[in-house]
């Protein structure tokens, strides 16, 4: 059939183990005739052909080869001579063991049994099946049949049961004679238009990248509901005339859309494919999948989703003719080892009731067994016992860890528990209070003083004040000491207070990196100004642009880079051949008189979701992240800084500013040191650099050049990696191997807020994560997991990043519709009114170890786990 021909293609190409095995573990109690069950077996395999049959290869096709007879062997395992008290537990030991070994399909037989004696009335009977001869119908078939033929060769009589009519092996005839032509047409029309435009895989929260080939191993959870909650569930299910399984299959449909936020995706679910009375009786493997493309969005209710799914079922029961393996084959899509065709999350609720054994003298009891295996990412399957819904959530443990499957199951619970047909899917409680709690304190940094009242240019006069004589910068073979950077930036801000500089008053810097760059970067903030960053090495139009947009009073540059901004019209103030007259200036310091909460600095968006937009960073959200940084730096109380990134980078403010905060000495790196690994690894060494902030590109470039010629810097401390996803490649692993002293911390932070949260890499670099997480928040610093409705999501959920905190950026610059549209009241901080957050547009997830994982940006067509892209693809 063309479901078995997919399972011994698969066998080919996998190592499947026991994923495709079907144990059967009965404990019987009383009398046992051992002679009367091994003549029930054999004739079991007389009866049905499936039973006796084994799969051969004829120039790479499989085909059925059905023994005309086998010896049905019953090897009788005698454990009484064990203690008692170590019976049981071997005997649970010999059937997992024999049902976990492998299968030849090519040799059989496929199907295994053997009778474990544990005492003269105490039995265990352990049988394995392959998935290939066999389905859980057929389990049922062989446990009614085999109470019949016992019951009668016991008792010293003939078979009871009527010969079958129809073997396995006529209905893999009929299906492949009749499945073609008109009849295959008009079922494959119907699912074509189903899973049109299906995304390529469900985008579940999962704890590991998905492996390169699916291993089948598995774990389950099970649980169970309360009677109430599978009494509300059947009411609701009346009342909106939907089946049970209509209505649990759309809850379940429910937790995966808040979990993760997808809305088109198919679900699976057998259905036993016993249309013809002719093959009730017959032991094969006749299950077929359905693949239920169920479309959610957050502002249905679950009347209206209920009414979809009504529909989707029922148009697939129309059409459940093709088996799924057909219609993989006719669809085609994108095939991988390690991903489940059209659809990767299981759902069924078993509600036959199971066949119960009565024989005179004998009690039995099914014993649960689990091979550890599975074939889908996740499976639920749920039944119903004495009024109650009880469910297994299998799942991948090659994705899930057993906790995050905990927390699902949890969830299932919370959700069902308070499920109603009028509310909106978007506003259905997943989350106990316990979890939102932990959700909220897990979101929160900690809450820290930092000088609140105090701007940025006052922590380097104070620095000034208590060492004059350190260095403060150094350029080459040029430096400034404290005195001296803050005597001259005190005479250009004396300057431009002259020029109509002072409190919100924007004011370009564009000068090639030298000491210049630093004076007036610092100049700008003492005359009260905010300045802008313009690295002279972008292109013309975007300093323009830039420029204009500000709405820039002054531009701060040098002589050589006039005339790339004659166009825009602002007054230039050349600090080269201006500075004879502007260090005629005092050299006094000036008024202390600007709140904190004026505007500091200036940075422009990338502009690659859009048109670039000026971030308003203003004293008092840049001094908590100094403050932080200040406490944060690992490398020594006055570090030397390397001053890598460009000036119209956020990142270049933390390192000039977090040195010298801190009393440190910044080295500037020209442009070739930045663009060049050797030379940049040259300056590490011979500058003796302790602390580097660089984006992974770079410090990929660098790792794999020192490793290359062997280069070591023993001076460096504190390393940080911030601007893009840290990958841990090899070649990084090695480089930190050889910098045992150096920590690594990983920033993450849009230009709205700076770095909000950060993760230090701990232990050595060999148990270093591939993909490190984006670590907590920062000091008094907050960030949410959020839905679309701007509710929390639950540990390992997928949801945007909202960010907020003393560290946030006032808005947009000259853009207050922007402004409000990104950023959002703070609905979790009550006893704060007017605090704000940030909407980033990035994907990602609170861990259960209270760390974040950035996923990726919320426009990004494909977000599969396990799919990384690389800077430049």
């Amino acid at each position: 059939s063309f479901a078995q021909e997919r399972l011994w293609f698969i066998e080919q190409l996998e190592v499947t183990g026991a994923a495709y095995h079907i144990p059967v573990i009965v404990r019987i109690e009383g009398q046992l005739d051992v002679e009367a069950l091994e003549k029930t077996l054999g004739e079991l395999v007389r009866r049905h052909e499936s039973l006796r049959t084994t799969f051969i290869n004829v120039d790479g096709e499989p085909r059925q080869s059905i023994a005309p007879s086998i010896k049905a062997d019953l090897p009788l395992i005698d454990l009484s001579t064990l203690p008692e008290d170590e019976r049981a537990a071997e005997a649970v030991r010999f059937s997992s063991e024999q049902a976990q070994q492998p299968f030849d399909l090519s040799t059989g037989p496929l199907v295994r049994a053997a009778l474990l004696r544990l005492s003269e009335e105490t039995h265990v009977f352990a049988l394995t099946l392959h998935h290939i001869i066999a389905d859980g119908w057929s389990v049922e078939v062989l446990v009614r049949e085999a109470a019949a033929l016992y019951e009668a060769y016991a008792a010293g009589k003939e078979s009871p049961l009527k010969e079958l009519p129809v073997q396995y092996a006529d209905y893999a005839l009929w299906q492949r004679d009749w499945l073609r032509g008109e009849v295959l047409e008009n079922q494959l029309e119907y699912w074509r238009k189903q899973l049109s435009d299906l995304p390529p895989a469900a985008e579940l929260p999962t704890d590991y990248a998905r492996p390169p080939v699916q291993s089948f191993r598995g774990d389950v959870i099970n649980f169970a509901l309360t009677e109430e909650v599978t009494a509300k569930l059947k009411d609701i299910s009346r009342q909106e005339s939907v089946t049970l399984f209509m209505t649990l299959l759309a809850a379940f449909r429910i937790l995966l859309y808040r979990s993760m936020g997808q809305e088109a995706m198919a679900i699976g679910t057998p259905i036993a494919n016993r249309q013809d009375s002719a093959i009730e009786n017959l032991i094969g493997f006749f299950v077929n999948t359905l693949a239920l493309r169920i479309d959610i969005n957050g502002d249905m209710t679950l009347r209206e989703l209920l009414a979809h799914v009504r529909e989707v079922t029922l148009g697939a029961y129309v059409h459940q003719d093709v088996p799924f393996e057909k219609l993989v084959q006719e669809l085609q899509p994108e095939r991988s080892r390690n991903l489940h065709p059209l659809f990767q999350v299981m759902f069924a609720l078993q509600n036959a009731p199971s066949v119960m054994l009565d024989l005179p003298g004998l009690t039995f009891s099914t014993q649960e067994f689990e091979t550890g295996a599975t074939h889908f990412d996740l499976e639920c399957h749920m039944h119903e016992i004495e009024n109650r819904l009880h469910g297994q959530l299998i799942f991948s443990t090659d994705l899930f860890k057993r906790e995050s499957a905990e927390r699902m199951v949890q969830h299932f619970e919370t959700l069902l528990e308070g499920i109603t047909a009028d509310e909106k899917i978007a506003t259905l409680s997943l989350l106990t209070e316990e979890e939102k709690q932990r959700l909220l304190v897990a979101s929160t940094g900690p809450v820290a003083e930092f000088p609140r009242e105090q701007c940025i240019h006052q922590l380097v006069e104070a620095q000034a004040e208590r060492t004059p004589n350190d260095v403060a910068v150094v350029f080459h073979d040029l430096q400034l000491t404290y005195r001296e950077l803050d005597q001259r930036a005190g005479q250009l801000a004396r300057y431009l207070r002259k020029q109509g500089v002072g409190p919100e008053v924007v004011v370009g810097v564009c000068i090639e990196r030298s000491l210049e760059m630093t004076v007036g970067t610092l100049g700008v903030l003492k005359a009260g100004g905010a300045y802008l960053g313009l690295d002279p090495a972008y292109p013309q139009e975007r300093l323009r642009f830039m420029l204009e947009d500000s709405r820039a009073h002054v531009l701060v540059t040098q002589e050589r880079f006039s005339s790339l901004f004659e166009a825009v019209g602002t007054r230039q103030i050349h600090i080269d051949k201006d500075w004879p007259e502007i260090c005629a200036e005092n050299e006094g310091a000036l008024p202390a008189n600007m709140p904190s909460n004026q505007l500091a600095f200036i940075v422009y968006t990338s502009g690659s979701t859009g048109r670039p937009k000026g971030v308003a960073l203003t004293h008092y959200a840049l001094s908590n992240l100094i403050a932080w940084q200040v406490a944060r730096n690992t490398a020594r109380p006055q570090p030397r800084t390397l001053q890598f990134a460009s000036l119209s980078f956020d990142v270049s403010f933390q390192e000039i500013f977090s040195t010298w905060g801190a009393g440190g000495t910044l080295v500037l790196a020209d442009e070739e040191v930045r663009h060049d690994p050797r030379a940049l690894l040259r300056v590490l060494d011979e500058q003796r650099i302790e602390s580097v902030d660089v984006p992974y590109v770079a410090l990929r470039y660098l790792s794999e050049t020192a490793t290359a010629e062997n280069v070591t810097l023993p001076d460096l401390r504190y390393f940080i990696a911030a601007g893009e996803q840290l990958k841990i490649t090899p070649t990084i692993r090695r480089f930190f191997e050889q910098l045992s002293d150096c920590s690594v911390d990983n920033h993450y932070g849009p230009s709205e807020v700076h770095v909000v949260c950060t993760c230090m890499l701990e232990g050595p670099p060999s148990t270093w994560p591939e993909l490190p997480p984006i670590g907590r928040p920062v000091n008094n610093a907050r960030i949410y997991v959020l839905d679309k409705l701007m509710q929390p999501v639950p540990f390992g959920a997928i949801g945007e990043l909202y960010i907020g905190g003393d560290q946030l950026s006032r808005g947009y610059l000259n853009q207050p519709d922007l402004t409000a549209e990104r950023y959002v009241p703070d609905l979790f901080s009550t006893d704060e009114p007017g605090r704000r957050l940030y909407r980033t547009g990035d994907l990602g997830r609170l861990l259960s170890d209270g760390n974040f994982e950035f996923i990726g940006r919320n426009d990004f067509q494909v977000k599969l786990r396990g799919y990384r892209i690389e800077p430049g693809e």
